[in-house]
């Protein structure tokens, strides 16, 4: 009866002690048939605190007024990039106007009016939508989006004015953790909704082996399910709000602590210090978790079989030998010592 809880206890109180919290145990069954491993880019690869480095204005269009329209709208915003915006135009001593009619569109941007005006931001596919839309605007945003950016469009009454670039830098430790992962043989997917463009700028910094770019929440979803129909095992890391219906899809979600309640509510596992080496630490030990439960039903089976048919007399006929309750009783505290030593041993697995 202990071969399986042991361990699993032993499992999960290693990991709590590196602030990887597991929901139940079985969660740590599932995360070692995994396959494939999902990150969101915002705030789970990167460190989520990204910094106003690039305004360009159109022509006839003042910076001020472009970067105070901006950071009026994204104040009513809770997206990370809305937040570097917003102490952009702080730093700068800009003023910040009051919107009204503010409206988050999922997967686009957002929109508000500014003093009489609609100030629309957000990715190309909202600008093409409310026709502002620019080719000579969209190649520029490129040129930043390959440094790394993500570059926003500006649109104020539907007509084009201007690029906000926000630069996240990615967190010291996301390379090393999807060195690991490879190494434990998993697929590791980006999905953002960020341009392909920034994406890809990421992904070969950090030697991903897929990209999915300007996806939506429901998009990531999708994606999940597509691979699992596929035959994949997916767990998902993320942070966000929009993050948690794609959480909820994988087989194992995978919530930073640095991240919302939401999310935190709909994953499986959550890394308290919002750390992804932390993935690759609890994949590592779910491996091992699994082979010594192998080994404890190994142990338990073996004195079963050997000591059960001696207590039943099956050697009593031929040799005369019967099985003592004293040592029968001996025998099973044996094997429950060797399948509690056996967990202990996860306490030296190097993580």
């Amino acid at each position: 009866g202990l071969a399986v809880p042991a361990t699993q206890t032993v499992a999960v109180g290693r990991l709590l002690a590196k602030g990887i919290v597991v929901k139940a145990p079985d969660g740590l069954e599932r995360l070692a048939e995994v396959d494939t491993v999902i990150f969101d880019k915002t705030g789970t690869l990167t460190e989520g605190k990204p910094k106003l480095v690039t305004i360009v204005p159109t022509a006839g269009v003042n910076e001020q007024v472009l970067l105070s329209h901006v950071a009026a709208v994204e104040y009513a915003s809770e997206h990370p990039l809305a937040e570097a915006i917003v102490s952009g135009a702080r730093e700068r001593d800009f003023a910040i106007e009051d919107v009204q009619n503010f409206e988050s569109i999922t997967g686009e941007g957002a929109q508000g009016t500014v003093k009489s005006k609609v100030v629309a931001i957000g990715n190309s596919k909202m600008m093409r939508r409310i026709g502002a839309y620019e080719e000579a605007l969209a190649t520029q945003a490129d040129d930043y989006r390959r440094e790394g950016q993500t570059v926003m469009f500006v649109a104020i009454d539907g007509v084009p004015a201007g690029l906000i670039g926000v630069a996240d830098p990615v967190k010291a430790t996301s390379a090393e953790a999807i060195v690991m992962l490879h190494r434990e043989w998993l697929k590791v997917v980006m999905l953002t909704g960020d341009s392909d463009a920034t994406a890809q700028s990421v992904a070969r910094q950090l030697g991903i082996d897929e990209v999915h770019a300007d996806v939506s929440p429901g998009d990531k979803n999708r994606i999940i399910r597509e691979l699992q129909a596929a035959g994949s095992v997916v767990a998902m890391a993320g942070d966000g709000i929009n993050d948690a219906p794609a959480l909820a899809q994988a087989n194992v979600g995978i919530a930073m602590g640095s991240g919302t309640d939401v999310a935190m509510e709909s994953a499986g596992v959550t890394l308290v210090k919002g750390d992804i080496m932390g993935i690759a630490k609890a994949r590592h030990l779910s491996r091992a978790t699994m082979n010594n439960i192998r080994q404890n039903l190994f142990f338990a089976f073996i004195y079963n079989a050997l000591g059960v048919p001696v207590a039943a007399g099956i050697l009593y006929p031929v040799f005369g030998i019967l099985l003592s309750p004293m040592i029968a009783a001996a025998a099973m505290s044996f094997s429950s010592v060797s399948v509690i030593t056996n967990a202990l041993r996860l306490r030296s697995l190097k993580l």
